[in-house]
């Protein structure tokens, strides 16, 4: 039995018995050292490309010879991994951040920098991404490095220009968007479902705001499925909140859906108030259950309210206890309190204002308790950061 072959073997099991031996990794061992073995023979110790890999990115043997059988690494001395090292280095890749990409690529310490890399970063300093956008974007996606820029990169980069504001918005995208979008198959996917939707009648402001908010939606393989159920519940494509719904519908599954609609009724909504809360702020079905439950007991159990009130303004649940609601009712129940607002006056519209304008209508104007309004209304405002500085618990 070859020398190889056992040394394959040991290796698989975690361990070595070649007269070369692998010190233990050292994850603190930064900055990268390119730290190399030298041997006497091939035979006797296992492939350069796997120990570099070992030694200079804390490779697991397993791992590292895995890379090596699938051929993603394909070197006998370090001088082209040394050189895609210190090309990354030369443009501003931090250690931890070339250790990030090598261990999600390694194909990379193979490449030839120079004709594999930098015609991509040329393509994104051309779009106005600056170098710490790139480096974002191939630390979070080094897939893309595999990618054809003719091919794959510029369409990609013009289909989301098509619907995206600046440059700027589409180096964001790319970096949320997940590392499978840019295989070729994901990415026929996210053409034909942009194409989809437009064919709807999906408006682009719909379609920008979910390429920022949610754009796994487009890697969907079912995507007319989604898109008929929201257009059956009433929803019209060519509006804002068709996208909202679309979002709400698509990345709530049935049972978390079931679950939430039965934390409102356990509040005293009926299924007709839940789907005509939805019907009024389609994002009211991404609230969690938590928070849903934390207003209402404030609303009701705190303050004594009706909670089917709350079934006409349903935006409620996006805005912030700490930080808006409860400030806004302190001031609210003062001016109750001392006769200066009329007792069938909404309860609900002043938390549907800005801060400028609620300060100026409920604070401001009245010029008597105004001081001590506003005295009021910091100090509650003052809390709600002060614990989340402090590390408190706030759900939102």
């Amino acid at each position: 039995m070859s020398k190889w072959f056992l040394c394959r073997q040991n290796v698989v099991l975690g361990f070595m018995t070649t007269k070369s031996t692998i010190p233990k990794f050292d994850p603190f061992s930064f900055p990268i050292s390119l730290r190399f073995f030298t041997t006497t023979s091939e035979s006797d110790t296992i492939p350069f490309a796997v120990s570099y890999l070992i030694n200079n990115f804390g490779f697991s043997p397993q791992s590292a010879l895995t890379a090596f059988n699938r051929r993603q690494v394909r070197f006998k001395s370090p001088d082209k991994p040394n050189s895609v090292i210190n090309f990354f280095k030369n443009h501003h890749f931090s250690d931890s951040n070339i250790r990030i990409i090598i261990t999600k690529a390694p194909w990379l310490l193979s490449s030839q920098p120079n004709n594999a890399i930098l015609p991509k970063f040329e393509f994104f300093l051309s779009k106005g991404a600056s170098s710490s956008d790139i480096v974002s974007l191939l630390t979070a996606n080094p897939r893309i490095l595999h990618c054809s820029l003719e091919n794959r990169i510029i369409p990609l980069f013009e289909i989301l220009s098509r619907f995206l504001k600046t440059n700027k918005d589409v180096i964001v995208c790319l970096i949320r968007l997940s590392s499978t979008s840019f295989s070729r198959t994901s990415y026929d996917i996210i053409a034909a479902n942009v194409n989809l939707m437009s064919n709807f009648g999906v408006c682009d402001s719909s379609i920008a705001r979910l390429f920022q908010t949610r754009p796994s939606i487009f890697g969907s393989t079912d995507l007319i499925k989604s898109l008929e159920e929201v257009k059956g519940l009433g929803f019209r494509p060519s509006m804002i909140t068709f996208g909202v719904a679309l979002i709400a519908k698509k990345c709530t599954s049935k049972t978390h859906w079931n679950h939430k609609v039965d934390a409102f009724k356990k509040w005293g909504w009926s299924d007709e108030a839940v789907f005509q809360a939805f019907r009024l702020c389609p994002s009211l079905m991404l609230v969690s259950i938590d928070k849903v439950n934390l207003l209402m007991s404030f609303w009701v159990n705190q303050l004594g309210w009706n909670s089917l009130a709350l079934t006409k303004y349903p935006i409620m649940f996006s805005y912030s206890l700490h930080k808006r609601i409860i400030p806004r009712v302190s001031v609210l129940q003062f001016l109750l309190m001392k006769g200066l607002r009329e007792k069938n006056a909404s309860l609900l519209t002043p938390f549907t204002y800005t801060e400028k304008l609620f300060l100026s209508k409920f604070v401001f104007s009245f010029k008597g308790e105004s001081d001590y309004l506003l005295k009021l209304y910091e100090e509650k405002v003052k809390l709600a950061y002060s614990e989340e500085t402090n590390g408190m618990p706030l759900t939102e």
